[in-house]
């Protein structure tokens, strides 16, 4: 996605050595938001989890390839990735907002529950419709938040974002599935 911001901050000003625009950064083709710093890019860290789950009931397959998944902060994210803009990307989260900064960090820390408490579940052996209503329901639970996320990143809400206080409280969520 290319961004408005990006290409209006672009025509506006020159850009400086140090790589920002009027204070922002910019990198128009790196899927980068150069107003709240922040790179979609972060989001697949999450979705390709989810979909894992979500493919669950289909196939058991997935199940290994959930399992295999680990958590990533921002910054390890994008030290790892073939990302093209990764550098700026760290950079660009470093000096972003604290306030975002935060918002988007409580977000990823509850989804990262959830993934997590969703993985334990299925280290366990359990039969495959188990294992299918967990895929279900954490699925369920993690779109809203990664839609949450999303508009963190894209800059289309400073509202504090408002998630359980810990890891408990989004397992507890997450255990809210009806019965065996």
């Amino acid at each position: 996605m290319k961004y408005q911001v990006c290409i209006e901050a672009a025509q506006a000003q020159d850009e400086a050595p140090d790589g920002r625009i009027g204070g922002e950064f910019a990198s128009c083709d790196a899927n980068f938001n150069p107003t709240t710093g922040f790179a979609s890019d972060y989001l697949n860290h999450f979705n390709g989890a989810i979909k894992l789950l979500q493919m669950l009931p289909g196939s058991q397959d997935c199940r290994d390839d959930f399992l295999a998944w680990r958590p990533a902060r921002h910054r390890e994210h994008f030290a790892v990735s073939r990302f093209k803009g990764r550098d700026m990307a760290i950079a660009a989260y470093d000096a972003a907002d604290p306030n975002l900064r935060d918002s988007l960090d409580a977000l990823a820390g509850a989804i990262t529950a959830i993934l997590e408490a969703a993985r334990e579940e299925l280290f366990s052996n359990m039969p495959p419709e188990a294992s299918d209503r967990i895929g279900e329901t954490a699925a369920a639970r993690l779109k809203p938040l990664i839609a949450r996320a999303g508009t963190i990143i894209n800059g289309e809400s400073d509202d504090k974002i408002n998630v359980p206080a810990g890891s408990q409280a989004v397992v507890d969520l997450l255990m809210k599935r009806s019965p065996a």
